[in-house]
């Protein structure tokens, strides 16, 4: 039977059915279709070009907003690459590959358009040879080559959801709280995350297992891959895993149709002592990050005393890890300590002065002690590694003291268009330097 609508009133099935059909029409505008080189399959196609170009402006951004790179062992991230570029020179499609770890205690691998393929600290120690990094790197090549990320990445943007936030925003308008509350232990909550669907895992993981066998590493270790998971995503810690699970969710399926191709194919390296020599420092460390995941944990329940004692622990521990030093940062700030901040976050931005917290926290301290010029130059590095509210309205603050008005006008307008304290505090900034929005 038809249905009957009253004159005026819009039909919401219609509404979703021109919607729909909006979307459709901005893809096509902005795709072609041809035939994918790694899947044989034919699909709407962003131009390379574009994908390359995407990818790489989203690395920075995804890799701030998830800890930064590991920097204690520069040598474990060379290792890294030179496994990933192996696995990927089989792959049909030559992209700019790359391949960092991040300092993160999640387990989790990713990758963006155009090549570029992160994994976390988190995840190695969870591996047992380079032949199971190799499982892992070529899984994500695929993703990359095959254009998942791609695909997934555009559906985000069309549907409005965002890739990389520009900007991380801060929760309260005092400097101190603000610092510590919006980005501290959450960092990386508001990072892209793929979802891939199942037809795209699974082909992942069959066409991921060729390349890595074409570099000649033994398939077994994808069966052990997925077994590993599957055990993780049953186990009581599966909270701490979820990242991983939401873009790569294992099943048995998977461990069976691993199984059933690794064993019709020829067996191969494992190198499972350069492996583990390449994971030593982190694996000698991870009593350090253990107690620093302790230390985060104490500043959700608020014991910030309980937290600061733990951090100068795993500090004692490894006193080259910046990451300590930008928690105790955070703590002494919200403790009003702000030359012990201060001195916590130049530590943090000695080590690694290419990770945004050491430099936001840097800038605000040196902000609170009326050190603008220092203050400044942290600040305007630490927006060029990750734009924040919180750097941007220091900025606006720093300019307003020193006389420059329309310089400070900018920055409050910048920091006014978040939804957050801080943008409500920048607009009443504007207002009372009488500017318009």
């Amino acid at each position: 039977m038809m249905a009957l609508h009253h004159k005026g009133k819009k039909d919401p099935t219609m509404i979703r059915i021109r919607l729909l059909l909006a979307l459709t029409a901005l893809l096509l505008a902005t795709t072609g279709c041809s035939v994918n080189q790694v899947t044989g399959e034919r699909q709407l196609s962003m131009p390379m070009s574009e994908q390359i170009a995407l990818g790489s402006k989203q690395y920075m951004p995804a890799q701030q907003q998830q800890g930064g790179r590991y920097v204690v062992d520069p040598d474990l991230n060379v290792y890294v690459n030179r496994v990933g570029k192996a696995v990927a020179q089989p792959s049909p499609v030559n992209l700019p590959y790359e391949f960092v770890v991040l300092n993160s205690d999640i387990p989790n691998a990713w990758a963006l358009p155009g090549g570029k393929i992160a994994i976390n600290r988190g995840l190695l120690v969870l591996l047992e040879d380079e032949a199971q990094l190799a499982a892992v790197l070529g899984h994500e090549v695929v993703h990359a080559a095959a254009e998942h990320s791609a695909t997934q990445m555009r559906k985000q943007q069309i549907l409005g959801v965002g890739v990389v936030l520009a900007g991380v925003a801060a929760t309260q308008s005092d400097n101190k709280s603000a610092l510590l509350v919006a980005t501290g232990a959450v960092v990386g909550a508001q990072a892209y995350q793929a979802h891939y669907g199942r037809k795209q895992e699974l082909q992942a993981d069959d066409i991921g297992i060729n390349y890595m066998v074409a570099a000649g590493y033994d398939p077994r270790a994808s069966i052990e891959l997925q077994e590993t998971f599957v055990k993780l995503s049953a186990g009581g810690q599966s909270n701490f895993f979820s990242q991983l699970f939401a873009s790569h969710p294992p099943s048995q399926n998977r461990v069976d149709r691993n199984r059933a191709k690794a064993e019709k194919l020829p067996t191969g390296k494992r190198n499972k002592a350069a492996f583990q020599r390449a994971i030593a420092q982190v694996k000698k460390d991870q009593p350090a990050y253990d107690l620093h995941a302790k230390a985060l944990k104490a500043v959700g329940d608020k014991d910030y005393a309980n937290a600061l004692a733990l951090t100068n622990k795993a500090i004692k521990k490894q006193p080259n890890e910046s990451l300590f030093y930008v928690t105790k940062g955070q703590l002494l700030a919200a403790q009003k300590n702000d030359k012990g901040a201060r001195d916590a976050f130049a530590k943090a931005a000695r080590l690694n002065p290419e990770y945004f917290m050491s430099q936001l926290g840097l800038g605000v301290s040196e902000v609170k002690l009326k050190n603008f010029s220092n203050a400044k130059q942290s600040l305007q590095k630490s927006v060029k590694l990750l734009p924040t509210s919180l750097a941007i309205y220091n900025l606006g603050e720093i300019e307003e003291k020193q006389g420059n008005r329309q310089q400070a006008i900018e920055y409050y307008k910048q920091a006014a268009t978040e939804n957050s304290d801080i943008g409500k505090a920048a607009q009443q900034k504007l207002k009372t330097l009488g500017a318009n929005q």
